[in-house]
């Protein structure tokens, strides 16, 4: 009998509003196309603290590859990594590409992610889930 899914790795970054902020004077669409899923950038456009929900979301994107246990080797694309939001606001997560391939190698099939920022910082946590 069957449990249902296990956790299978954990991970959790911190970001400070303030780098990202400086990366989108200093680069703006360079930095939004190369980090950002179109939806993801929109999402953040319609917002006031922009920074924030951005740094949220690169936040989710370095916790994603911890939990992977890859860091940025292996040829994963920052956009490989995208932060949905379900319509009632919930955060998921949709991952594509190779990022997506060493997901399924690693048994993962489901994934829990939390992200929270202040004007300062914004954190993620993300759990792996899978048999």
């Amino acid at each position: 009998m069957s449990s249902g899914p296990r956790t299978l790795a954990h991970g959790i970054d911190m970001v400070e509003v303030a780098r990202i902020r400086a990366m989108l004077e200093r680069h703006a669409e360079r930095f939004l196309e190369r980090v950002f899923t179109k939806d993801e950038a929109a999402y953040a456009a319609d917002h006031q603290r922009r920074p924030e929900h951005l740094a949220a979301r690169f936040a989710a994107k370095e916790a994603v590859l911890k939990a992977l246990g890859t860091g940025w080797s292996n040829g994963v694309a920052w956009t490989e990594i995208e932060v949905c939001r379900e319509p009632s606001g919930r955060p998921t997560l949709r991952l594509t590409g190779r990022a997506a391939s060493l997901a399924q190698d690693r048994g993962i099939s489901e994934w829990l992610i939390s992200i929270t920022h202040t004007e300062q910082l914004a954190c993620a946590s993300v759990i792996a889930l899978g048999e």
